[in-house]
């Protein structure tokens, strides 16, 4: 017998913290019933275990893989309405992976999985600080102004502070090309503080995660990470 958060943990798909914010968010079944309270104990030999949907086991072996996403596509396993998720894209793994974060469905670019549910928990919380870096199209003009205004911080639709440094990139007919660098990644938050100051996102990538680029790949593409890769990101957020 052993406690859930401890079991999701093993199983790879986040830390015990995050396995209480997983079952507080009712995504954890066990034998088909939905979650209500942290600290269930669970029989890891008889009992099925699911993660939206999804039914979880002990990892055997940590994988880290950087995924280049195509826009619509899910950064998810698993969708309800049967939008095409990112494990349609890695059928040819042996071991399950969950998404570090997510990008939204019309969203491309770096995306990071792994069955290490510690790492995984740390560089998707705005605690550590992680860099992620964006490259955005945005109607209109964008003007330095809206960039001292975004990188000042603007509050967000959920009452946070969002937050970025900008760069303008170039500019076109009715559009601008502008990078952003954000160290929290709110959902939604890019599209977010573009639309509040009147540049609405026409398209949106992820260039950068914590210093690794999906250079090389084209869209649909992945790769595993290479140990020197892992071990940065490992000592990036204090995991021995």
């Amino acid at each position: 017998m052993i406690r859930l958060n401890k079991y999701l943990s093993i199983c790879g798909v986040t830390s015990r913290r995050g396995a209480d914010a997983m079952v507080a968010g009712r995504r954890v079944s066990v034998n088909d019933k939905i979650v209500e309270k942290p600290g269930l104990v669970v029989n890891e030999e008889s009992d099925r275990v699911k993660v939206d949907g999804l039914e979880v086991s002990p990892v055997t072996e940590q994988m880290y893989v950087l995924l280049n996403k195509p826009a619509g596509v899910m950064s998810t396993l698993h969708d309800p309405f049967k939008r095409k998720p990112v494990a349609q894209l890695l059928k040819k793994l042996k071991h399950r992976v969950y998404p570090i974060g997510r990008l939204d469905f019309d969203t491309e670019g770096v995306l990071l999985l792994t069955n290490d549910g510690d790492l995984a928990y740390r560089l998707a919380h705005p605690k550590y600080e992680i860099p992620k870096v964006y490259e955005a199209r945005v109607k209109g003009r964008f003007s330095r102004e809206d960039g001292l205004l975004i990188q000042h911080g603007i509050k967000l639709d959920d009452g946070a502070i969002g937050k970025a440094n900008v760069h303008i990139l170039g500019y076109g007919a009715n559009s601008t090309r502008i990078r952003l660098i954000l160290t929290e990644g709110r959902k939604r938050e890019v599209k977010q503080l573009c639309k509040k100051v009147g540049h609405p996102v026409e398209q949106l990538a992820r260039v950068d995660f914590a210093g690794i680029t999906a250079k090389g790949l084209t869209p649909g593409q992945w790769r595993l990470l290479s140990p020197f890769e892992v071990n940065r990101l490992r000592k990036l957020v204090g995991v021995e």
